[in-house]
């Protein structure tokens, strides 16, 4: 059966039912962009990492390689350094071996010795020889005892002077022992004078020399008063000095010249001087020899005939 007539229009009109829609997602406000587009974000990703670490190993190793050719390098320097070194003390050594017959006597001992500042309270001394021992043998420069210590050095040659001073009241014996001992048989001999004291012992005093018709003739064993030796290690030579006094007194108890030197020492020795006379003139003599063997390390001519 058909709808009547009047019915309004909107009767017929199909129900419409309404669904909501789901919110529209709304784009982030920074959207990354696409691939390809714009300058690309850089990140610092394990590879480049990998990059730095080994460019920082590779300067690491580079520092590591100059600091060690610099030190190889030094040390090579420091070996040839020390090698020259070792190389002129053999030379200045050996060459001092015939100084005793190829320098002038009046090299090794000058007719005067000025000592500047060698004297009491560091006085100068002026010395002037008076007697030149003829070369040879060792059997009459010492006692037996010093000679027992000194015999295995050997005795190539034994030379001697005798000085005064300006005032004739002290007389001086000067000795220089050439030895046949090397280098490693000085440095013992040294060695055994320094930790026994030897060089401090009474008993082991050089002998002087005395000249007649000098004011050293009177300068006999019984008037030793003071005395110093020094084994050298440079040279092959023992450098010896023996003082006392010029008038011919004896001496009851020598001193060593160290022991003489010292400040506050009240012995006969220490105060008139004579320690700084010994001491003085074994140090000019052994200046003197290895200045000779250095600069006439090449001569060969003999030395004139020494006098007596």
């Amino acid at each position: 059966m058909s709808a009547p007539s009047d019915a309004p229009a909107y009767a017929t009109r199909p129900t419409t039912v309404w669904h909501p829609q789901p919110p529209t997602a709304h784009a982030p406000r920074h959207a990354p962009p696409r691939q390809g587009a714009g300058r690309p974000h850089v990140t610092f990703g394990e590879p480049d990492l990998l990059r730095v670490r080994r460019r920082g190993r590779a300067v690491v190793a580079g520092v590591c390689l100059v600091l060690g050719l610099g030190l190889i390098g030094g040390a090579v320097a420091g070996s040839w350094i020390a090698e020259d070194h070792e190389n002129s003390a053999a030379q200045g050594f050996a060459a001092a071996v015939p100084a005793w017959h190829s320098v002038p006597v009046d090299t090794l001992f000058p007719p005067v010795v000025q000592g500047a500042g060698e004297g009491p309270g560091g006085a100068d001394r002026t010395w002037t020889r008076v007697a030149v021992a003829p070369d040879g043998g060792c059997a009459d420069g010492f006692d037996p005892l010093l000679w027992k210590v000194l015999a295995g050095a050997g005795c190539r040659r034994l030379l001697r002077a005798t000085y005064t001073d300006a005032t004739q009241s002290y007389v001086t014996t000067v000795g220089l022992l050439f030895t046949r001992a090397d280098p490693a048989g000085m440095s013992a001999l040294a060695t055994r004078f320094r930790t026994q004291h030897l060089a401090a012992r009474p008993d082991l005093m050089p002998r002087p020399y005395a000249a007649p018709d000098t004011p050293a003739a009177g300068f006999g064993d019984a008037q030793r008063a003071t005395w110093t030796i020094s084994v050298r290690t440079d040279v092959p030579v023992v450098v010896y000095a023996v003082s006392g006094w010029a008038d011919g007194r004896s001496v009851d108890t020598p001193q060593p010249a160290a022991d003489a030197v010292r400040a506050g020492a009240t012995t006969a020795q220490a105060q008139s001087g004579l320690g700084n006379e010994a001491q003085g003139l074994s140090a000019e003599m052994a200046r003197r020899l290895r200045e000779a063997a250095g600069s006439d390390a090449t001569n060969t001519t003999s030395a004139p005939k020494r006098p007596s």
